[in-house]
């Protein structure tokens, strides 16, 4: 039982021991690509959230080996995120006041709680959450993100350096130092001729990574032509094991990072929940979101105890894995032990690593982000959609990277009550020949049964539409005229009703009986019945102001059968 358990809350120890040999040479060979890529990104992506590029590494070393044990994906590998970065920064850097060892213990201690935050949220199975997040919101924010990574990077890709809190201040600053001569010619070769090899090794599909070549190619010529010192670069990284970093912080910085721990960990589980759930299907795997949260929780927990600062799925470093031919977590294993490996036998190598080559790493990443395309497919789909996105982008850009994270999530709150608050209602008649009864907006040929109103609320009736559902039905009552005596409400739609709304269904209800109309119940789902019996009244809607149909119910008014149905079948666009 013990032994079930252990396995259950760590896939990878269950992996471990049906591991099969024919898997070993493949994972070796992924892991050793892989690591081609998780050094220049992860110093890149440090860099992007005001770290020393040691923590990018540290960041990337312990939750791939976190994860190769408790993630339920064989592939997905865990690190530094250009989504994250910058959110990061925009916590951490107001509170470490230019002092680099409180910032790795502020990224630190924020990991922390984003892990703690995530492991909660696994363990009691809150992964609908990420549903706050709809795919309007994210394309908004996202966008708006890589925009201010691109921003950030643009004074690294041409050699000079700017400090600003704002997508304006950036775009002021790089203009400035451009005019100001503060641009870096030699920098700026080296930073547009990385761009130019990653985008045309990438375009071709070369097996060679495009980011490898760019950055092995960069850091050999400056070494060769004695560069070093004609323009920044990276530095020599510290030789030592990853380590605790958390001296010298205290409660009221817990508090200052509470907003964006819960925000890193909504982005962080939405992406990798999407990220995950992808690669599991194509290789006919099922992943569990639960213990996919608790993966992240406990990489995130590790790796901020080390040094480190939160971590999402990488969407450019899984596909990598997978076609250099993954099998396993091992793959991130090996990732992980060369990439420390790295640091302990070649520390000295990015000294000669140009800034403006991890700088056009970065842009490219963050390019990765941008969909142009989904926004225009959102105005063409839907325009309230389209108009939301646009919201989340402005308020990231504006407000912050923060607050535009709060904005998008009560933007999709407030998506959400608006379309129940007001939704789809219609009047239903009948089209003679046809089967059903349909909505008579969509058909002007129907007509209305005498001395019956049929009326359909396509949504749960809650605090916020109940008046709403009681003045549509009065009102359809009031257009149809003298003669009503039976109204039917065609309540398959209705998932839920509150006790707000109950009382608008009472008053309904007097108000019909006092005209001598009956109020009858349609195709309401058990759920609700029993909810309304719950709610004490069973005797006031006794079972027969219930049908199972609404043919059933109109029969049941009439007094007759339909007969002007001659086996036609039923209209599906009704």
């Amino acid at each position: 039982m013990a032994a079930t358990r252990l396995r259950k809350w760590a896939p990878g120890i269950d992996t471990a021991f049906g591991y099969r040999r024919a898997w070993l040479f493949p994972d070796l060979r992924a892991g050793a690509v892989l690591t081609a890529l998780l050094i220049p990104v992860g110093i890149g992506y440090a860099e992007v959230a005001g770290l020393p590029p040691a923590a990018g590494l540290y960041a990337t070393i312990i939750p791939l080996a976190a994860y190769a044990v408790f993630g339920p994906s064989r592939i997905l590998v865990l690190g530094p995120d250009s989504a994250l970065a910058p959110i990061i920064a925009a916590a951490i850097v107001p509170l470490a006041l230019g002092d680099d060892g409180r910032a790795v213990g502020l990224a630190g201690l924020l990991a922390i709680m984003v892990g703690v935050i995530l492991a909660l949220g696994g363990i009691l199975r809150l992964g609908f959450v990420t549903d706050l997040l709809s795919k309007p919101i994210r394309v908004g924010y996202l966008n708006a993100l890589a925009l201010l990574v691109i921003l950030s990077q643009l004074p690294a890709l041409f050699g000079f350096s700017i400090t600003t809190d704002s997508a304006l201040g950036d775009v002021i600053g790089i203009v400035a130092g451009i005019i100001g001569g503060q641009v870096n010619l030699t920098a700026t070769v080296f930073g547009l001729g990385s761009l130019a090899v990653i985008v045309v090794l990438s375009w071709r599909r070369a097996r060679i990574p495009g980011v490898l070549a760019a950055v092995v190619l960069a850091t050999a010529a400056t070494a060769v032509f004695g560069l070093r010192d004609a323009l920044p670069v990276v530095g020599a990284l510290p030789q030592g094991l990853p380590a605790p970093a958390l001296a010298g912080l205290n409660w009221a910085d817990a508090a200052a990072l509470v907003v964006p721990a819960f925000g890193i960990a909504l982005i962080a589980f939405a992406d990798t929940a999407v990220l995950s759930r992808s690669f599991a299907a194509r290789r006919g795997e099922n992943v569990n979101g639960s213990q996919e949260m608790l993966a992240i929780g406990a990489s995130n927990i590790a790796t901020g105890l080390l040094g480190g600062f939160p971590v999402s799925a990488s969407s450019s470093r899984t596909p990598v894995a997978e076609q250099a031919g993954a099998r396993s977590q091992l793959t991130g294993v090996v990732g992980a032990v060369l990439v420390l490996a790295f640091m302990l036998l070649a520390p000295g190598l990015t000294d000669f690593l140009p800034s403006a080559a991890i700088a056009a790493v970065v842009i490219v990443a963050a390019a990765g982000l941008i969909d142009v395309t989904g926004f225009i497919a959102l105005v063409r789909m839907n325009r309230v959609d389209a108009l939301l996105s646009l919201a989340a982008f402005l308020g990231v850009l504006v407000v912050g990277v923060i607050e535009g994270i709060a904005v998008a999530v009560i933007l999709s709150l407030g998506a959400f009550v608006s379309q129940a608050w007001r939704p789809y209602r219609a009047e239903l008649g009948r089209i003679r020949g046809l089967r059903g009864y349909h909505d008579l907006s969509r058909h002007p040929e129907g007509e209305r049964l005498p001395g019956i109103v049929i009326v359909r609320f396509d949504a749960p009736l809650f605090f916020a539409n109940g008046g709403i559902f009681d003045d549509y039905v009065r009102a359809t009552v009031t257009a149809a005229g003298s003669g009503v005596h039976t109204v039917i409400l065609a309540a398959e739609p209705i998932t839920d009703i509150d006790t707000t709304a109950v009382e608008e269904l009472l008053e309904l209800d007097d108000f019909l009986a006092s005209r001598g109309i009956t109020l009858i119940f349609a195709e309401m789902k058990g759920p609700v019945k029993d909810l309304l019996r719950h709610y004490g009244l069973s005797r006031r809607f006794a079972a027969e102001r219930f049908a199972g149909t609404v043919g059933e119910a109109v029969d049941e008014a009439t007094g007759t059968l339909r007969g002007d149905l001659d086996g036609t079948a039923w209209d599906p666009d009704a």
